[in-house]
């Protein structure tokens, strides 16, 4: 009876399936979490959004008499491109 309970040395021998792995490892996630998240997210792309270009729009002379190679229109799509990353994100967390 004991030998059937003990693994055999063939089976802790060889590797598990990673995606096994993967599917046990992931739990459940609750509702309240994924709206959670996503809103932290959604949040967190807007509150950037918002004081990035704010920010920039302060900084405008600043940054037109520095001479620097990066504009106002790269630095407002590096805010843009950033945000909009975190909006995929909370967007993503919602739905998956």
């Amino acid at each position: 009876m004991a030998k059937d309970s003990a693994p055999s040395i063939h089976s802790l021998d060889r590797p598990e399936k990673l995606q096994d792995l993967l599917k046990e490892d992931r739990g459940d996630d609750c509702l309240p979490c994924r709206i959670v998240g996503g809103g932290a997210f959604l949040g967190l792309a807007a509150y950037s959004y918002i004081s990035g270009q704010s920010q920039l729009e302060l900084q405008r002379a600043k940054i037109l008499a520095s001479g620097s190679r990066f504009g106002m229109r790269s630095r407002s799509l590096g805010i843009t491109g950033i945000s909009l990353g975190l909006a995929w994100l909370g967007l993503w967390r919602l739905v998956k």
